[in-house]
Formats: C-alpha cells, sequence, structure tokens
C-alpha cells in the first residue's frame, strides 16, 4: 500500500508534457533527469541552426503565456448548493469564476473527456473584455478582482483600442485557455469558435500552433444579420462572423442529411428503391479516352455516342456488366440520354457534407430568446439558441454521455441549446459552463454569472411546464434532459498552503509554522473540504457519491469505494475499521484527524494494508 499526500495544486501541465517527452524519446534524458534538447533535435534527423529564421506566430507576451500555464493553480471550486438546481441529480455545472483558473483546476478530472468545446470569447473589437495584467499569480489578481482579498488597485484591466499592445493583449488572453482547454477534448472532439473579421486570421494561427497544423475542420460562415447594416462610411455591411472548427485528432462532423425523396420503386425492382442518376463523366476524350465511346442499346440497336467534354462514367466493360444487370435507363424519346439506376442500398453514407456557410438564426433571434425567458432585454447580442443546436447535433450523440464545455458562458446560450435539445431527441448530454462575475451595473442580477445561472433554471421552469410534469430527469441511472446544474464558485484553497518562498521575515515564518497546527481556513464545510479533495484526486465534480456512517463518523464513497474520503477532525479506530471493511481502493484523511496519536494512524496503515487498499493519503 502507497501512502502520501495528496497534492492540492492542480495538474502540473509542463512536469507533464517532459515525461511524454521522455517517454517517446528515452535517449535525450540527461543523468539529472533534464531533456537534451540537442539530442532530441538529433533523434527527430534535424539540426536547425541557433540564428535560423523560422515561420511561426510571436508576439509581446508570449513567453509570460507559458509561464502562466505551467503555473499550477491552488485554488478550489466550492459548492453553492442554495443557487443549484437538483444538486445530487445532475451532471450539468455552471462555475463562477476566472475560466483560466477554472480550466487548469478541470486538467485532473476531466482530461480527455469533453466532445465538444464551443466559446464565443471577446471579438477585440475595442474595450470589450478584460484581462489579467498581472502574469505571476492569476489567482491573486482573481480574488482582487471580486473583492475576495485586498487590493492596492484592479488588477484586471479593460483592453483599450488607444493601448499599443491591442492585439498582443488578446493573444495572451486566448493562447493559455486555448492551450489548456486542448487537454480537455477527447480525442474526437471538437472545438468551436465564434469570431469576426478583428482576430479570424490570429485565431485560425493559434489553433494551428496549439491543435497542430491538420487540425482545422473548416470555418462555417454565419449570417448574423437580417438586413443591411448602412451606418458604415465606406458602404460595405459585415453581415457575418464565423465559428471555427478545430480538432484534437480524430473528431469530425455528422454532416447534413441526402435528400432520400428522390429514391422509389416503381416498378417493384426486388433490390430495393432507386433514382435515376447521371451516366456521364467529368473528362474529355484526350484526358480519358477509355471512356468515349459509342453506347447501343441492346434491343433497338439505338447509338449513343458520349458528349465530346465528359464522356461516359464507366469503360466499356462495366458498362456491359451494368446493362446485363438491368442497370441502364434506356431513353423512350430520340433526344434523350441514357441514365443509371442507382439504388439506395447502394449509398454508403445517408450524409453529405456540412455547408460552410449557415443561417441557424440571427443575432436578433438571440436577443428576442432571451427577452422572452427574462420579460426584458437584459444583455447585449447573445447568439442564437440554433447555431449552438447546429454544433450540437453535427457533433454530439444523443445516448452517448457527451459533455459539452463552454468557458465564455455568458447568458448560458449554450446549456440552453443542450437542454433544448436533450428534450427532443431525449438525450443525455451534459454541459459545464464557466463565466467570469463581471459587473453588468444591474441591482437584480449584479455580476454576469447571476444571468447565467437565472436563464438555466427559467429554461428548467419552462421545460417543466411544457412537459406536463411528466419530465424524466433519469436515464438508465444517469441525469436525463434538464433536470439541474450544480453550482460551484472559484476560491483560495479550503487548506492553508505552505509557501517555502516567503520572503516576510520572521512573522511570515511564524504564520507557515502555524499550518502545522491548523491549516483548513475557517468557515469552510465539510462539503467544502470534500469537493477539492475529490476534485484533486483527478476525479470529476459529478463523480457518483454516497454519504455513510463509519461507526458514527460521516464519511463520503466515491463511485461505490474506489475512493473514501473523511474530513472529520478527530476519527476513531472504529471509523478506521469501519472504512477498511468496506476494501475501498484509496483512503484520504485530514492530517489533523491524527494529530498527536501515532498509533492510531500506525494501526490505520495497518488495517488498509489487510483490507488491500492501495493508497492511503493525508491532507
Amino acid at each position: 500500500m502507497d501512502e502520501g499526500k495528496l497534492s492540492l495544486e492542480s495538474k502540473d501541465i509542463a512536469e507533464e508534457k517532459r515525461l511524454e517527452l521522455l517517454h517517446l524519446f528515452p535517449e535525450v534524458q540527461t543523468e539529472g533527469g533534464k531533456i537534451d534538447f540537442d539530442q532530441l533535435k538529433r533523434a527527430l534527423g534535424e539540426s536547425v541552426d541557433a540564428g535560423r529564421e523560422r515561420y511561426g506566430m510571436s508576439w509581446p507576451g508570449k513567453a509570460d503565456c507559458f509561464r502562466l500555464i505551467q503555473s499550477p493553480s491552488t485554488a478550489t471550486l466550492l459548492p453553492v448548493r442554495e443557487e443549484s438546481v437538483r444538486f445530487d441529480e445532475t451532471d450539468n455545472m455552471i462555475i463562477e469564476g476566472d475560466n483560466l483558473e477554472v480550466l487548469k483546476l478541470l486538467q485532473k478530472g476531466y482530461q480527455n473527456k469533453i466532445k465538444l468545446i464551443y466559446i464565443d470569447p471577446p471579438y477585440n473589437t475595442g474595450n470589450d473584455f478584460i484581462y489579467p495584467d498581472d502574469f505571476v499569480d492569476n489567482l491573486k489578481n482573481y480574488l482582487q478582482y471580486t473583492g475576495q482579498a485586498d487590493s492596492e488597485g484592479k488588477r484586471f484591466s479593460d483592453n483599450l483600442d488607444s493601448d499599443g499592445r491591442f492585439h498582443s493583449n488578446w493573444l495572451n488572453m486566448m493562447y493559455p485557455r486555448l492551450y489548456l482547454a486542448k487537454n480537455l477534448l477527447r480525442e474526437d472532439g471538437i472545438i468551436a469558435i465564434s469570431i469576426d473579421d478583428h482576430e479570424i486570421i490570429a485565431l485560425r494561427s493559434l489553433c494551428e500552433a496549439i491543435f497542430g497544423e491538420n487540425s482545422i475542420i473548416g470555418t462555417i460562415v454565419w449570417k448574423r444579420r437580417q438586413v443591411s447594416d448602412n451606418r458604415n462610411l465606406n458602404n460595405f455591411s459585415t453581415d457575418h462572423e464565423y465559428v471555427l472548427l478545430a480538432s484534437a485528432s480524430a473528431g469530425v462532423l455528422m454532416g447534413e442529411a441526402k435528400d432520400l425523396s428522390k429514391y422509389d420503386n416503381p416498378d417493384n425492382d426486388p433490390r430495393g428503391p432507386w433514382m435515376s442518376d447521371n451516366l456521364t463523366g467529368l473528362a474529355n476524350a484526350q484526358q480519358r479516352p477509355n471512356l468515349h465511346y459509342n453506347l447501343i442499346h441492346p434491343e433497338t440497336k439505338n447509338v449513343y455516342p458520349p458528349l465530346s467534354s465528359r464522356g461516359w462514367a464507366y469503360e466499356p466493360k462495366r458498362m456491359e456488366q451494368l446493362i446485363g444487370e438491368g442497370r441502364i435507363l434506356w431513353p423512350s424519346k430520340d433526344d434523350g440520354r441514357p441514365r443509371l439506376k442507382r439504388f439506395l442500398r447502394e449509398i454508403k453514407s445517408q450524409f453529405t457534407g456540412l455547408s460552410s456557410i449557415q443561417e441557424p438564426g440571427f443575432t436578433t433571434d438571440g436577443t428576442r430568446e432571451l427577452e422572452a425567458l427574462f420579460g426584458e432585454k437584459i444583455l447585449e447580442f447573445p447568439k442564437p439558441r440554433n447555431l449552438i443546436s447546429l454544433l450540437l447535433t453535427q457533433v454530439t450523440s444523443a445516448s452517448d454521455g457527451d459533455i459539452v464545455l463552454d468557458f465564455f458562458a455568458g447568458s448560458g446560450t449554450t446549456a440552453h441549446a443542450v437542454m433544448d435539445l436533450n428534450a427532443q431527441d431525449s438525450g443525455n448530454r451534459s454541459f459545464v459552463l464557466v463565466q467570469l462575475p463581471e459587473p453588468t451595473g444591474r441591482t437584480d442580477y449584479k455580476v454576469i454569472s447571476d444571468i447565467t445561472k437565472e436563464r438555466v433554471r427559467r429554461v428548467i421552469q419552462q421545460q417543466k411546464r411544457d412537459s406536463e410534469g411528466k419530465l424524466d430527469l433519469r436515464h438508465e441511472g444517469k441525469p436525463r434532459h434538464s433536470g439541474g446544474f450544480r453550482a460551484f464558485k472559484l476560491a483560495p484553497s479550503n487548506f492553508k498552503i505552505w509557501d517555502a518562498n516567503t520572503d516576510e521575515g520572521v512573522e511570515g515564518l511564524e504564520r507557515q509554522m502555524e499550518l502545522a497546527v491548523n491549516h483548513i481556513m475557517p468557515d469552510r464545510s465539510a462539503e467544502d473540504l470534500f469537493y477539492e479533495i475529490l476534485m484533486k484526486s483527478e476525479y470529476p465534480l459529478t463523480a457518483k457519491v454516497e454519504n455513510f456512517d463509519a461507526a458514527g463518523i460521516p464519511a463520503f464513497s466515491v463511485e461505490e469505494d474506489a475512493l473514501i474520503v473523511c474530513v472529520e477532525r478527530k476519527v476513531t479506530a472504529e471509523a478506521v475499521a469501519a472504512i477498511a471493511k468496506r476494501s475501498p481502493s484509496k483512503v484520504i484523511f485530514l492530517d489533523e484527524a491524527f494529530s498527536g496519536n501515532d498509533q492510531l494512524k500506525a494501526n490505520a496503515k495497518m488495517n488498509f494494508e489487510s483490507a488491500g487498499v492501495k493508497r492511503f493519503e493525508t491532507v
């Protein structure tokens, strides 16, 4: 049995990448376990001069982006039951917080689990987004911005057009978020990003740099306006935006359904429904001479010469075979042309490629949808639900429990679309939304994340009314339709974390020493502690949890005793025995539970080892 301490930091991205490299190229490892990059170049058969210019994308602040990505987060996500709906009965989540920190926290429990990521990030058209102006500690920036920590000034800055680093700020904001998002996508997952002309080129370059040069699936051109905009001085109306689609590895779209109404069986052919199809080819006589020959009716002996620019679709031997099979439809009129009898059963797929130009709704439709729910205009320019629904039908399945992530959630259109589609096809898709608590200036919904949660509540109530109380909330043990969501809020860790780099002198060191006595933040509940431990033990926040009594001590069982967590500050030998009896794979206690009782901890280790527990950790 392994024993250790639970790490309270998010996944170390840099270390994970280093280990992946060393696994692929063990010959590049130095004696100290580092990477010999010159040897790596040789292993790849390359020789790159240090001063040679290379093709690539660079901008001021890119190096800071990597430092920000590689800096683990020590934050947590606190459950907020009073803002949730059916907290224990749903896989849906709405997280209030800075999406960069949240993406770091999701790395452990949601790596390679998201089927579709849709985001509608700021378009960089002016003073339209805020970003951290200090790359050292993004969590500290967020806490100061939201009033959860003292600050000498606002640590999030508006991206003003007058700023000489206007585009660089946008790239610095997007790059680390897309980098972290890639880790969350399944191999067949797809990311869809709304954007306009201001940054479409930069966004495509970012995606190629992060997801790979061959990762771009395509760009949907979305017509967002019904009528032309006559306010532009150049008399050009920009009526469109884009949705850029990229895949982590093997993502493909469903495609558009083919029109099968042309297939019929008027002659009761035993081979089934068929349609009359073109029999000409695409090559002239110089290109494909073997496709240019006279086609002769076997009974009437009528001669049908090939079209000079196209020829026939098949060479003579194959054409004779089709004639023998009764596959050629001979014309009844002298000026007619032979055609092919193509059967429905021969088509390889009932879908064709998705068109790059779509009109699933206009911006005004998104505004009306939100107004219909709230009875007033509450946010500017939300995306129409049908635009997200188009992506959902192209990427996700009704029955596979696909997870959809939106970390620029805004008013919650993505959640609305997921719930609406689930209601239509009895699907069990779930959503994870992340939204910054950006002030709205209103008194009722003070921050945008309040609007996000309230929209989802109203959609739930609307669907409940529409179903006349018949809404089935469960499906084979999994949440179904739109029965609820779990609310979480980004916050500092529940545990006071030792800072070995403190430079606050003796007083700072004394405060650090106090952590050995009481390292749990005040006013945090047992459930707060549990969800941080759950998340940092590489489980999703919606894992199956059972509360049980261990000889009078409350404990949590995760995924049918795969993990048992006890966050009580005092435990007994009887409680330890009761937990060991369940033979969990892993057990986690608080350090404080064994404080001053080394014998109890030693007995616990023996009990767990005898019960086959693989790992025993404290925090």
